[in-house]
């Protein structure tokens, strides 16, 4: 049986967050908020967790998952950035936009896009993700919480704690946090390439 923690969503408190790093750090899954809905996340080396939420979500060997840090400077640990992706980044972050980048070493191959080497990597304008993200000292391997035949991901705790609260090992109860998936854009070329339009404005794509 999962821990249940209610988090407030503006001013995290510091020693539910402690605890939820705890359970993190020990090997557990976690449902959590972020800016564009709740998402399931474990620490980045993982394995076990990882293919916990392969079961949950029912996904295959294919699925794309997305490293979630706490700021840009973590991002070059695990991302090669080059100095247009870097400014671009920089007025845009924190918020509701996952970054394709050429992975770094720092990334296990099980994360890595296996043709082209890639990872997708966010920074989160939620104030529990970002607290939880500056305890853990680490990025959260994460996957949108979205179920098998559901047609929209879980937005409601209490709807996610009765679904799932036997399957993870805490749920943080971060109130509403809306459902839009972030905008996804592929940094990889010489010009930006919007791959997927959602809550991140596009407009600094346009400029």
């Amino acid at each position: 049986m999962g821990q249940y923690f209610q988090i407030h969503p503006e001013n995290p408190q510091p020693r539910l967050v402690s605890r939820a790093a705890k359970i993190l750090t020990g090997g557990g899954l976690a449902v959590y908020s972020t800016d564009s809905g709740y998402a399931l996340g474990c620490r980045i080396g993982n394995k076990m967790a990882q293919d916990r939420i392969r079961r949950i979500r029912q996904l295959d060997d294919k699925h794309n998952f997305t490293l979630v840090c706490r700021d840009l400077s973590e991002i070059s640990v695990y991302a090669k950035v080059s100095n247009q992706a870097f400014r671009l980044m920089k007025g845009i972050t924190p918020g509701a936009y996952t970054f394709i980048l050429k992975a770094t070493h720092e990334v296990p191959r099980r994360l890595q896009n296996p043709r082209r080497k890639t990872i997708g990597i966010r920074v989160p304008d939620n104030p529990i993700a970002q607290a939880l993200l500056d305890v853990l000292g680490e990025p959260l391997m994460s996957s949108t919480l979205a179920l098998p035949g559901e047609q929209m991901p879980l937005t409601d705790p209490e709807d996610i704690r009765h679904k799932l609260e036997r399957q993870v090992d805490l749920i943080i109860d971060g109130g509403y946090c809306g459902f839009e998936p972030t905008t996804v854009v592929d940094l990889m070329g010489d010009v930006p390439t919007v791959v997927r339009e959602g809550k991140g404005d596009l407009a600094p794509f346009h400029a």
